[in-house]
């Protein structure tokens, strides 16, 4: 039977909304879409897209040290892009720098909007534990 641990950064919007940022359910873990929110939970570089990826991958790191996973265990990504012909550059550059050689799959949707006003990118991702470090 798998174990669930669960994984929060514990900021207002996981209460005011109801949900986790991470389940870890056996060997995988599920992160909910994760954004250029701060250590208060407070919204950060509206409309700067290379500001917001940056804190995305700093949000990243926090969820796979809590499992103690790394990048390399990624298996998938998906990216909700505001404007995605005018960021596809620098979403691309950001996810180069953050990734190296590791190549998760990964999906991009480019979308009207998302939830703050401001905000440019969103990702989700799913984590394989089995795999190397």
């Amino acid at each position: 039977m798998a174990t669930i641990d669960v994984f929060n950064h514990n900021v207002p919007a996981e209460s005011d909304f109801g949900y986790s940022q991470a389940i870890k359910s056996g060997d995988l873990i599920h992160v909910s879409g994760q954004l250029s929110l701060d250590e208060a939970g407070d919204f950060r570089h509206p409309d700067d897209f290379a500001a917001q990826l940056k804190q995305v991958h700093v949000n990243f790191d926090k969820v796979l040290n809590h499992y103690g996973a790394t990048r390399n265990q990624i298996v998938s990504q998906t990216l909700y892009v505001v404007d995605l012909q005018r960021n596809a550059r620098a979403m691309s550059e950001g996810n180069l720098a953050y990734f190296g050689d590791h190549r998760p799959v990964s999906t991009v949707l480019g979308v009207t909007g998302l939830f703050f006003p401001g905000q440019v990118i969103e990702i989700s991702f799913v984590v394989d534990t089995r795999l190397p470090a």
